[in-house]
């Protein structure tokens, strides 16, 4: 029968390896980080981003193509600064900015949820920028795999066919609202599978939402964006119309303006 001291060298190794089964490690998802931090904010330390930003994300996405991701930015009462910008990073993707989220008026709270692509077990992060230069980082840790490199749910032509519509809808009794662009957002992962070729990357590039003369929030984004690109954000209905505006990486350039309600 095995020693107490063996025993106890047996069940550091076994939980060892549960834990390497498990997948890429959490040092190791922070070494990517180290490695990708400055192409993603610049040089700039973040500091801890809890109590003016949240994240909520799923621990195991049920499609990692389309994975829903929550922002929350609150400041304390009495911090007298704006938040100016928003990045939302995926370590392990090919591509691990997913996007930056700009708000030219200055932000106290905002809420944005989106869904994005997991290629692999990683850490996703929500920096944001305060109006003193500051950097304030969160973040959550997802299991998913193979969302870059995921087909398309639609079809090509009818994904041809219906490609720059938008929709807008409004829910008041939440205070938000939600836009979308018919696109699919090619992440240049995905093989074509009839030619078994890879279909060349096709995204939504820039992104912007104004209400009246005021830009509510613009984007950049990149390939970790889903198809049809959608955006749930805080919103106060006013009589005052609703313009969107979006270019993708072919230079094709959309725009629609949608009626005003104080409803």
């Amino acid at each position: 029968m095995p020693s107490r001291s063996i025993r106890a060298v047996l069940g550091s190794v076994a939980f060892a390896g549960l834990f390497l089964a498990m997948g890429p490690s959490f040092a190791q998802s922070e070494a990517t980080w180290s490695e990708i931090r400055t192409n993603a904010i610049g040089d700039r330390l973040p500091q801890e981003g809890e109590g003016l930003l949240t994240l909520v994300a799923p621990k195991r996405a049920e499609d990692a193509a389309i994975v829903p991701i929550e922002l929350h930015v609150k400041l304390p009462e009495g911090d007298p600064r704006q938040v100016t910008k928003l990045t939302l990073v995926v370590d392990e993707n090919p591509a691990p900015v997913v996007g930056t989220f700009s708000f030219p008026e200055g932000r106290r709270a905002f809420d944005l949820s989106l869904r994005v692509r997991v290629d692999s077990y990683s850490f996703v992060r929500a920096i944001a920028e305060t109006s003193d230069g500051t950097l304030h980082m969160t973040k959550a840790y997802v299991k998913a795999a193979g969302g870059c490199s995921a087909p398309a749910v639609k079809d090509p032509t009818e994904a041809l066919a219906n490609l720059g519509q938008m929709r807008f809808r409004t829910y008041p009794e939440r205070g938000e609202a939600q836009v979308q662009v018919r696109h699919p957002n090619y992440s240049g992962l995905q093989m074509d599978q009839i030619t078994r070729l890879y279909t060349p990357a096709w995204y939504v590039e820039t992104l912007s939402v104004r209400q009246g003369d005021r830009t509510l929030f613009t984007m950049e984004g990149g390939i970790s964006i889903s198809e049809d690109p959608t955006f749930r954000f805080s919103y106060t209905p006013s009589d005052e119309a609703v313009t969107v505006e979006a270019k993708d990486t072919q230079g094709r350039e959309f725009r629609q303006t949608f009626p005003g309600s104080s409803a």
